[in-house]
């Protein structure tokens, strides 16, 4: 391509690999925790992505993964706070919450996902929605929105109970307990586990596969296939329209404090319902 599609973006780092195959970062930055957090721009900037990639004549699969100690560590408490307090801000991170996931299933490259270390938050639905996702076997996966006191949205009514069925589902999402990356293969919440030292390599592997194989092919199969993700569509923008609705009650207030001076959460209010 004559011009880079990716050179505005500023929290996602790219590489190109043989066979056109495009490594996606998710970037630490200066976070203190060593793991990549969606603050405004990275939450922006990873529901955008995958329109630039699915354009991008040069890529035929794709890798993405994070930075430093983990895959990712989920949303900015600066962001949840922004959310919390104002409407316009709930509004727009609304409509990016809901593009990233469509924006995954709809793009017409093959993802593989390599998570490692947390994986939580905004990163976690590229992580799930990956057409193979590979994780190490310490991985630590995480659906943190009960803990935040907000409605488990994003991904997880879409996929979740598809992957792993219903029962494991609200196990995992009610509770947010983490689930290690063997167990999540056990369930079929990812398609492989793998020693965290083969993890990238299995990735680049598996994409390099897919980037040398039938382009129609490929493409076509996963197009028929996400179809039951689009079926479930509906549940989704429920359950997103139901998160979004709690960050602007009080339990999220809790939620951030908790995290934030980091102590067990203490939801005493009766829902108005």
């Amino acid at each position: 391509m004559s011009q880079d599609p990716y050179q505005h973006y500023q929290s996602l780092q790219f590489k190109r690999h043989p066979n056109g195959v495009l490594e996606l970062i998710m970037g630490a930055g200066a976070n203190k925790s060593g793991l990549s957090t969606a603050d405004h721009r990275m939450h922006q900037e990873l529901a955008d992505v995958w329109r630039d990639i699915d354009r991008d004549t040069e890529t035929r699969a794709v890798v993405i993964r994070g930075e430093g100690k983990g895959f990712s560590g989920g949303g900015d408490l600066s962001l949840v706070e922004d959310m919390a307090d104002d409407f316009a801000v709930r509004a727009r991170v609304w409509r990016e919450a809901r593009d990233l996931v469509y924006n995954v299933i709809n793009c017409s490259k093959p993802i593989v996902s390599a998570m490692h270390g947390p994986a939580v938050g905004a990163g976690l639905v590229a992580g799930l929605l990956a057409d193979i996702s590979i994780a190490a076997k310490t991985a630590r996966i995480i659906d943190g929105h009960t803990r935040l006191g907000v409605a488990a949205g994003d991904h997880a009514a879409i996929v979740w109970p598809l992957l792993c069925g219903m029962a494991k589902a609200k196990y995992y999402l009610l509770l947010c307990e983490p689930v290690t990356g063997e167990e999540a293969e056990r369930i079929g919440l990812v398609s492989l586990t793998v020693d965290e030292a083969d993890l990238l390599p299995r990735a680049f592997e598996v994409a390099d596969k897919l980037a040398r194989g039938s382009t129609t092919a490929i493409r076509w199969t996963k197009y028929a296939l996400n179809n039951w993700l689009r079926s479930a569509g509906p549940s989704f923008d429920a359950s997103l329209a139901l998160e979004f609705m709690g960050f602007a009650g009080p339990d999220v207030r809790e939620g951030i404090a908790s995290l934030r001076e980091r102590r067990a959460p203490d939801y005493r209010g009766d829902a108005p319902f």
